[in-house]
């Protein structure tokens, strides 16, 4: 899942500064904070005969499991759409119960995939992310184009997901998640290049910028992680 971007830019700046390393520091720091929490809270959570026992029940899944599925979706929206007035403490409160919220709902990989394998994926992913970041920070082209189609597709994808969720079939399941692989990685550089832009502008203020470091990091983890998603549906196999 990929949500809208702080700042939304239809021409490529000139003159621009390098980034600050504190800025990306900061964007990263969240991304890997959120990673953290999201990982141990899946790992514990799907191993767990007590959490499974609320999700599952004797007729199917229990509405909990919704609760849980599009909680973080909702929880995103809303600190990426209110951070301009919430403060600090207030944003990172909400940022960290979405990590652990995101964590609950990514638990079922490890019951349907092995360790090995998500491993092998996570590293996968890992890597692909990386050069695309890398590509979106040093290219000389403007990416905002190229960042339009690629959110009219993700639209298309997350439509075509949710109504997946009742056809259970794997055959659309399995392009969906093909074409994630091309829609999120694409989106990666993109975000990087505008978060490049955000770095090196002079007239967001200290505060705002951490901020804005935090809804960088937001973004970059929910890329990330659709995007190993999306690898281990394709590549991963099933136990």
């Amino acid at each position: 899942m990929m949500f809208e971007s702080i700042l939304n830019r239809n021409e490529t700046p000139t003159g621009i500064q390098p980034m600050t390393k504190e800025f990306f520091a900061n964007v990263y720091s969240y991304m890997f904070l959120a990673l953290g929490i999201s990982g141990i809270t899946a790992y514990f959570a799907g191993f767990s005969k007590v959490f499974w026992s609320y999700m599952i029940t004797e007729t199917g899944v229990s509405p909990i499991f919704y609760v849980v599925v599009f909680a973080p979706l909702v929880l995103a929206i809303a600190i990426q759409a209110r951070y301009r007035k919430m403060s600090m403490m207030t944003i990172l409160a909400l940022f960290i119960l979405f990590s652990a919220l995101m964590g609950l709902s990514l638990a079922s990989i490890f019951v349907i995939y092995s360790l090995g394998t998500i491993f092998k994926v996570f590293l996968i992913s890992a890597g692909m992310f990386g050069g695309m970041a890398i590509l979106g920070y040093t290219t000389k082209t403007d990416l905002s184009k190229f960042g339009s189609l690629m959110y009219m597709l993700f639209i298309g994808i997350f439509i075509a997901s949710l109504v997946n969720m009742f056809m259970k079939s794997d055959a659309m399941g399995y392009w969906i998640s093909f074409i994630g692989i091309f829609v999120f990685t694409g989106l990666t550089a993109w975000e990087m290049q505008k978060l490049k832009y955000i770095a090196a502008d002079p007239t967001i203020d200290a505060n705002d910028k951490k901020k804005v470091a935090l809804i960088g990091g937001l973004s970059l983890y929910i890329l990330f992680v659709n995007l190993f998603l999306s690898l281990l549906r394709v590549f991963g196999g099933r136990d």
